[in-house]
C-alpha cells in the first residue's frame, strides 16, 4: 500500500514538474546582457496598462502582438525569446512562451523574477 501510495504521489506531481521546468528561466543580470548585446526578445505580457507604466526596455507588449506574434520575432528560430509577466507567482507568461514554442523557437525563457523583481532590483523601465 505504501508503494502504491508513493507512486500515486509521483504520478500526481510529476505534471507539476514538468511544467515548471518547460521554459528554463533566466535571470535579470542574463536578460540585461543579452538586451544589451540586442540578442534577445523580451515581451511582456502584463497587459497593456502595465506596458504603459512601464516595462523592461526593448520589451514588446503581447497583448498588442498576440494575433501577429511571428513578426515581433526574430527569423532565427533558436534566438533567445524571454517572457515575463508580474512576478514568481504569476504564470501569464506562458501564453507568450507556449506561443513562440508553437512557432517553432527552441530557446524560450522566462523570467520568473517579472516586472516585480526587476523594479525590486532597481533596473530602469522604459514606458
Amino acid at each position: 500500500m505504501k508503494k502504491f501510495l508513493t507512486t500515486l504521489f509521483a504520478l500526481s506531481i510529476a505534471p507539476i514538474a514538468m511544467f515548471a521546468a518547460e521554459f528554463p528561466d533566466i535571470s535579470i543580470a542574463e536578460l540585461k546582457k543579452a538586451i544589451a548585446d540586442k540578442k534577445a526578445v523580451v515581451i511582456d505580457v502584463n497587459g497593456s496598462e502595465s506596458f504603459k507604466n512601464g516595462h523592461i526596455p526593448s520589451a514588446v507588449n503581447f497583448a498588442e502582438v498576440q494575433a501577429n506574434l511571428a513578426t515581433a520575432l526574430p527569423k532565427d528560430k533558436d534566438a533567445l525569446v524571454v517572457a515575463y509577466c508580474g512576478g514568481p507567482s504569476c504564470n501569464a507568461y506562458t501564453r507568450a512562451a507556449n506561443a513562440a514554442a508553437k512557432l517553432g523557437y527552441t530557446n524560450v525563457k522566462h523570467l520568473s523574477a517579472g516586472i516585480s523583481g526587476w523594479l525590486q532590483a532597481k533596473e530602469l523601465t522604459e514606458k
